[in-house]
């Protein structure tokens, strides 16, 4: 039987992260399109209202439900607007592991959301789940993304060498894909010691339904 995450959402100081619903294929495309999203994302491009749809009513879903991981839309928790999206992937069920991606919308940018919507995550797996291991891979040129990374208290254990593609605008203001390096962070249990924030809360906020 496979393994899989409760359908839950979770809440911090200042969001919600849920399950997706289709009032968000607005917000979701647009958030897709964004330049630096399609730079360094493998979402295709353009990103079409139907690709949107289908995510956030059917594919998010399956996430959870094939045991791979869980998918969350990152609202505000006063306006409800959707600020970003923080996905769990690739889990391994046996040594309590998870890989773990995360996109921002462009005008939410710099208000700390990533850090605070990422740390959530962890400490709801660290605390709840009793998983042991989070991993965050960044493209060498990703600096936003390191920086994350660092915040939340990951660390540095490598590179993978020419282990990705990225995308650079070209001069038709088409799309060029470019071989880039990923550097591997990690987050273990102990890593969260002495992170400053409440802890996230889990309670209170279940889903029976995703779509």
């Amino acid at each position: 039987m496979t393994s899989t995450f409760p359908d839950i959402s979770i809440s911090t100081d200042r969001l919600v992260l849920r399950p997706f619903e289709e009032a968000d294929v607005p917000a979701l495309t647009e958030m897709m399109n964004d330049e630096l999203t399609a730079a360094w994302t493998a979402r295709p491009q353009p990103y079409t209202t139907d690709a949107a749809r289908d995510w956030a009513t059917r594919r998010s879903a399956a996430v959870r439900t094939e045991g791979r991981g869980i998918a969350f839309a990152v609202t505000e928790f006063l306006t409800q607007r959707l600020v970003g999206t923080v996905e769990l992937d690739r889990t391994d069920w046996r040594i309590l592991s998870t890989e773990i991606a995360y996109v921002t919308a462009p005008w939410a940018r710099g208000e700390g959301y990533a850090s605070e919507s990422v740390l959530a995550v962890a400490q709801w797996l660290f605390r709840d789940q009793k998983f042991e291991r989070v991993e965050l891979r960044t493209a060498a040129d990703n600096t936003a993304a390191q920086q994350v990374a660092q915040k939340v208290g990951c660390i540095s254990e490598g590179v993978l060498r020419n282990a990705w593609i990225a995308r650079s605008r070209t001069e038709d203001g088409g799309w060029a894909d470019i071989r880039t390096d990923l550097i591997v962070w990690s987050l273990l249990p102990e890593d969260l010691d002495g992170v400053p924030g409440r802890m996230a809360d889990a309670n209170g906020f279940a889903y029976p339904e995703w779509n």
